[in-house]
């Protein structure tokens, strides 16, 4: 008897907020991974430096948004799970996203610099996408900013309750 492996699409939502900390001027990072659309793991903390430019924060999301997924990938794959296509990460911030594909890029941060090259690197491979998405309908964003109830549950419902196999939501 020959057991049918079904694959797994890797989906990531990436956002920070600039100057979450008003004491420090540090951004927050907010990261939601799916699995075939259901949330598998989310990470939500504060960033090593203060940026000046929501650029910086958001190329600093992206990355650690790839280290991560790079990792679920690694997993599914040790344990044998055939993952369907490129991992694919999204982000609200269209100039990261699109600076991203870019080969050449004049950045003057050597940490934002030494980030882009890591998000560049990854997507050129082939084996991640970087999507832009409108920062209304990111659910990422839950995880970064300072939100009343009402504000999120038109976001967070969906995620929360679905009923039904999640292989099965259209894409």
């Amino acid at each position: 008897m020959t057991s049918q492996r079904q694959s797994v699409k890797l989906v990531t939502y990436a956002d920070s907020n600039l100057m979450h900390n008003i004491l420090d001027g540090k951004a927050v990072t907010g990261i939601l991974h799916f699995v075939n659309q259901t949330p598998f793991d989310w990470y939500s903390k504060k960033q090593a430096t203060a940026e000046t430019a929501t650029y910086g924060a958001e190329e600093l999301a992206a990355r650690t948004a790839i280290e991560q997924s790079r990792a679920n990938r690694l997993t599914f794959m040790y344990l044998g799970v055939p993952i369907d296509g490129p991992s694919i990460l999204l982000g609200d911030n269209e100039s990261v996203v699109r600076g991203a594909t870019v080969p050449h890029r004049k950045l003057n941060k050597r940490h934002l610099i030494l980030s882009w090259h890591y998000v560049r690197q990854a997507i050129a491979t082939g084996t991640y996408d970087y999507v832009h998405i409108p920062g209304k309908i990111n659910p990422a964003d839950i995880l970064s900013k300072h939100w009343g109830y009402r504000n999120v549950w038109s976001m967070l419902k969906p995620i929360l309750f679905w009923y039904g196999n999640t292989g099965d939501i259209p894409e």
